[in-house]
């Protein structure tokens, strides 16, 4: 049976008496080269474990299932979690479990089921809570490769994108300081059921072969990223004086030094620079 086949996608939708949830962005891919573009650019095999969020009905869970060691399959709508069940029972390397992602140990996940295995996120993550998911597999420290995801382009965009352009900001600087972004394939809102109201992207995050750059000090690292896109409007002098309490005239020659422009706005600053920049305010 072709899950990424619409009518295939219909008819498991009404055997199983499930509906499109709209508020949890439950968009399926009927696309098959895109499902293989997914896995393939994921770079998993039988030594990975790998973590789905968002399974709907299964498509890119069965795929995975055949090219990694062990699947763990979270999914937060409880009605479709029940079917989930009942069509991998038999599988023996996927584990449906049902869950909120955002509130979830995936930590203790990954200790409990993938002893001795490497790991990797692959996912057609839910539109609505993508940056928050994104974040936090940074943010909990996840020993994985790599996150191989489905986004909204814009968000892809945005993860990707360079010093001065519109789309780079607060989110670029923090993916690109845990992880190398590369966009894989853009999706067109027809390679879905039903289809969205946006063009996607797939993308992958590699963190294994990503030098994380050295940062003293995390917190005040990210308070500096923060401040600098907090308004983008105003002057990088402007934005830290007022996150940090520091007068600009101090300011100044720190800026000067590292941008050799003290009217520079954080957007055009580079994750060096902010690093730099990071580490020059310590002594504050």
């Amino acid at each position: 049976m072709k899950l990424t086949s619409p009518e295939t996608v219909k008819k498991i939708m009404r055997t199983a008496g499930l509906n499109f949830n709209k508020s949890l962005g439950q968009n399926f891919l009927v696309d098959e080269d895109i499902l293989k573009t997914i896995v393939e650019s994921s770079d998993i095999d039988k030594s990975f474990g790998v973590i789905e969020i968002g399974a709907g009905i299964g498509t890119l869970t069965h795929a995975l299932s055949e090219r990694a060691g062990k699947v763990l399959a979270l999914e937060f709508d409880r009605h479709i979690v029940d079917y989930l069940k009942t069509a991998f029972a038999l599988y023996e390397n996927v584990k449906i479990i049902q869950a909120d992602a955002l509130k979830t140990d995936l930590n203790t996940l990954i200790k409990e089921h993938f002893e001795g295995m490497s790991a990797a996120i692959v996912a057609n993550l839910p539109y609505y809570i993508t940056t928050p998911l994104i974040m936090k597999f940074f943010e909990d420290g996840l020993p994985i490769d790599s996150i191989t995801v489905m986004v909204q382009k814009e968000v892809a965009d945005r993860i990707a994108a360079s010093p001065a352009e519109r789309d780079y900001g607060a989110l670029t600087v923090a993916v690109q300081y845990y992880s190398k972004p590369e966009i894989i394939t853009l999706v067109p809102p027809e390679c879905f059921m039903p289809p969205p109201k946006v063009t996607s992207a797939v993308i992958r995050l590699d963190i294994k072969n990503h030098k994380r750059p050295f940062v003293s000090n995390e917190q005040r690292f990210f308070k500096v990223v923060k401040a600098a896109f907090g308004q983008r409007r105003k002057t990088l002098a402007n934005a830290l004086s007022n996150a940090f309490s520091i007068p600009k005239d101090k300011l100044f020659p720190i800026i000067n030094e590292i941008c050799k422009n003290e009217k520079i706005r954080g957007e055009d600053l580079s994750l060096e620079q902010f690093i730099w920049l990071s580490e020059e305010l310590g002594s504050y």
